[in-house]
């Protein structure tokens, strides 16, 4: 029987290219969005899947490392080493968190070619944006025969294209010239060939049909997906490959240089690569501040990392209480693990981060064992230095002191509804709001779900109700322990500045 429900659950790097020491995780949603600077890998980690399975139907391509590693005078690839886990149904067996190590000791990949995992597989590279006028080598007139394609999945293609680029196609064509393939489209009663497409639209519908016509459970992989593309047809292109990719079982994996696409967390994996002189950190779920600061300079004597922008609006209110704003700079790192990694790549870079902290939300990590833990998956090896590192490591990351099995949305909404009514009406709002709401499908959405129905937007609502909640019986103790460290600090810049 044929391998089915194929899943891709992490690949986990110990050395290929620029890449070493690094795990990626692909659960939770079909589509996993690659990020990262120019040279931190993206392209890798496509290269490294798109080398990891043998085609399980006709449909699927096969790839050796070679195609994407070829050996050369500087680069025999000797010591890159890879272990993926995945799981799959082999006719009646469920095999679920399978690993295969992939690796080059001497002059050959192991394991061998026929003993890779089966799962159709599509690789998109960016040779496939070049408009074809210009790889085509012929200055004479071409006549070409026109076929309209008129099956439904390629109507559908036609009326998902529609929807990208924001113009409305009738014809999906295919023309053949003296053996060579290739499409056309009719729009608006206009008939014409790839030959005038332009890249962003002849891409678009590459991709869409590769998408739309891969088999059942296949791995889709589109390297730097947003290349030639605007902003506002990226995004509707992610809506609809997602759509697809739920109702085909597929798994996209595409990378990009559009920070804007974290956008779509809550529906992409969003994988953040950072690539530091003793190993690569991947960031889940983050914000673009973190990448900046790790790659960038310190913007502010102080900083403040945080996990999201209601965090961000809270600091904001100490920061105004304690007329400290122009020394502390605030930003977000998204998901609670990523506070470890920047952490850790901070030190290992050799920054002097004592003026810098962490902030989680106080529900995950609580206890010292949880961020030991947490610091040493991140700072690995042996010897004073890295021990010394862990130890500076453990001491950046703060919490709020969220009390003890709460979490952190439906207690900031239980201490608004508890709050009384006041002199300022737009504070009245918000509390009237948040008494309405009732059972939210998630607790993250307490929030949400008040702003929503003020029509308030994201930061200036969650600015007011960070204020309101800074009036309640639950502040002081709440932010406490980042009071606590920030004071002392910004004594010693306000003594500074009154000495100059």
């Amino acid at each position: 029987m044929p391998i089915t429900q194929q899943r891709l659950i992490s690949l986990e790097i110990e050395q290929l290219k620029v890449l070493k020491d690094v795990n990626i995780s692909f659960v939770d949603h079909p589509l996993t969005a690659i990020l990262g600077p120019n040279g931190s890998g993206k392209s890798t980690v496509l290269h490294a899947l798109a080398c990891a399975f043998e085609p399980n139907t006709d449909q699927g391509e096969g790839y050796k490392f070679s195609s994407f590693f070829l050996p050369s005078t500087d680069a025999l690839w000797e010591g890159s080493k890879m272990t993926l886990t995945h799981s799959y149904r082999d006719g009646q067996v469920v095999h679920n968190n399978s690993t295969r190590i992939y690796s080059k000791a001497s002059d050959r990949w192991t394991p061998r070619y026929a003993n890779r995992p089966k799962r159709d597989l599509i690789y998109i590279g960016i040779d496939k944006c070049v408009p074809m006028i210009e790889s085509e080598n012929r200055q004479v007139r071409i006549n070409y025969q026109t076929t309209q394609i008129t099956e439904a999945i390629v109507i559908a293609i036609l009326e998902k294209a529609s929807y990208v680029l924001d113009r409305h196609y009738t014809a999906f064509n295919r023309h053949n010239a003296q053996g060579k393939e290739f499409i056309g489209v009719g729009l608006e009663g206009v008939q014409y060939s790839a030959l005038s497409m332009s890249a962003g639209e002849q891409k678009v519908f590459y991709v869409l049909e590769k998408v739309f016509k891969a088999p059942n459970y296949s791995l889709i992989l589109l390297d730097e997906l947003d290349l030639l593309l605007h902003e506002k047809s990226l995004k509707r292109l992610v809506i609809v490959i997602n759509e697809r990719a739920r109702a085909k079982n597929l798994q996209v994996v595409f990378s990009t240089h559009r920070e804007s696409l974290v956008d779509f967390e809550g529906e992409v994996n969003i994988r953040h690569l950072f690539t530091g002189p003793q190993k690569t950190y991947c960031f889940e779920q983050t914000k673009p501040d973190a990448i900046a600061r790790l790659t960038g300079t310190q913007p502010k004597p102080i900083e403040i990392f945080v996990e999201d922008e209601f965090a961000s609006a809270i600091v904001r209110v100490i920061l105004g209480r304690l007329k400290a704003n122009k020394w502390v700079s605030v930003g977000k790192f998204g998901a609670a693990i990523n506070s470890f990694s920047m952490a850790g790549g901070l030190l290992l870079r050799g920054e002097n981060c004592q003026n810098v902290c962490f902030v989680l939300d106080g529900d995950l990590y609580r206890s010292e064992e949880d961020i030991e833990a947490q610091v040493n998956r991140v700072v690995t090896g042996h010897g004073d230095n890295i021990d010394e590192i862990r130890h500076a490591a453990k001491a950046l990351i703060l919490s709020f002191d969220l009390p003890e099995g709460q979490q952190p949305e439906r207690y900031f909404h239980a201490s608004l509804c508890q709050q009384p009514a006041t002199e300022n009406e737009a504070h009245n709002e918000i509390i009237e709001a948040a008494q309405e709401v009732g059972v939210v499908a998630n607790d993250h959405h307490y929030l949400s779900e008040i702003l929503t129905r003020l029509g308030l937007d994201d930061r200036v609502g969650l600015s007011r109700i960070a204020e309101i909640f800074s009036n309640s019986a639950n502040w002081e103790n709440f932010v406490r322990p980042l009071v606590d460290w920030l004071e002392p600090r910004v004594e010693v810049l306000r003594e500074a500045e009154g000495g100059a």
